[in-house]
């Protein structure tokens, strides 16, 4: 299948590299970017072939979050279109996050809203040394909704609660104190660290890595059609505020918010 947003590269042992494939946008996520990914990991969990996923960005960016146009179609947008395009990034997001392969991060640079829900959605990550993360959604009088049950799931509320309403940019090392990544590494050795990842998979049974990933996941916090929805609600809900509206197009005007001191 052809993509325009994404690349899937599959080699000779089955490990299967999933590029975001928009660098000149800082790979941030557009509507058809989520669309391609829904269907991306969906061809990848139904093929026998493939052992391992390795989700990265093409440039020196890994995500960027949510791209300019599509944010700014929704400031204009009536609640149900806002809750319908919430829908198909938390659909997306799900299926990444269910796929019975295992998932690894190859974070190759910044990350930034969105970014870190697909981050959080790897079982494990890596990332370069330089790279900058932030929740910074709160900066446009928005929240970080539809990627929450999978960051909560990954760092935990206390080690959330840190940078999660804030916008604060922290670095790499912070980022594997609070659990976003396992390791971080310089450039030269992103390679090397992801191939760490990926080498035992190698000896372990696909059907049986599948079904401990399924248990883990059962185990774990819920993440389920009622707490999607609550996020979904919850977005379409600040959509509303009128600090959105302020932040938002202080942003598009390049001005500050009426908020920020």
């Amino acid at each position: 299948m052809n993509f325009e947003t994404i690349r899937i590269m599959t080699d000779e042992i089955g490990v299967s590299t999933l590029t975001l494939a928009r660098p000149d946008k800082h790979n941030a996520m557009s509507g058809q970017m989520i669309a391609e990914l829904t269907v991306a990991a969906e061809l990848l969990a139904n093929d026998d072939k493939v052992r391992a996923v390795v989700l990265t960005g093409e440039g020196d960016s890994f995500c960027a979050g949510a791209d300019l146009t599509w944010m700014q179609a929704q400031a204009s947008a009536a609640r149900d279109e806002r809750m319908a395009q919430a829908r198909k990034l938390a659909s997306a997001l799900r299926v990444l996050n269910e796929l019975p392969k295992p998932l690894i991060g190859r974070i190759n640079g910044q990350a930034f809203g969105g970014g870190l829900g697909l981050m959080s959605v790897c079982d494990v990550a890596v990332a370069v040394d330089t790279a900058r993360f932030g929740f910074t959604e709160v900066k446009l009088g928005l929240i970080p909704a539809t990627i929450s049950p999978y960051v909560l799931a990954r760092m935990g509320e206390g080690r959330a609660r840190r940078v999660f309403m804030s916008a604060r940019i922290f670095d790499a090392n912070e980022a594997c104190e609070l659990g976003l990544v396992s390791r971080a590494v310089p450039l030269a050795d992103l390679e090397a660290a992801v191939e760490a990842e990926i080498w035992p998979y190698r000896s372990a049974s696909p059907q049986a890595v599948a079904a401990a990933k399924a248990l883990a996941r059962r185990l774990g916090a819920a993440i389920d059609d009622a707490v999607i929805g609550d996020t979904v609600a919850s977005l379409a809900d600040v959509w509303e505020m009128t600090d959105a509206a302020e932040g938002i197009s202080a942003f598009f005007d390049r001005r500050r918010p009426c908020w920020k001191a």
